[in-house]
């Protein structure tokens, strides 16, 4: 897994899947899975085979999990 550059806080920016793996503690098909069900942010495509996802949309997808945790 490579490093990515530190971010500034509210820096928006695409994220890869390797990211969004370490974001969220899921695994690749898990996360299809829940995009596929409507339950996790819808990947950009931003290359003929590559695919990306909003920074914006990730953070906002783990702070409603937060906010909604009893």
């Amino acid at each position: 897994m490579s490093q990515s550059p530190s971010m500034a806080p509210g820096e928006r920016r695409i994220l890869r899947r390797e990211e969004v793996e370490a974001k969220t503690g899921f695994k690749r098909a898990h996360i299809y899975n829940l995009m596929k069900k409507g339950d996790f942010p819808k990947a950009l495509r931003i290359g003929v085979r590559a695919v990306g996802w909003d920074s914006d949309e990730i953070d906002q997808w783990i702070a409603d999990r937060l906010n909604n945790r009893a």
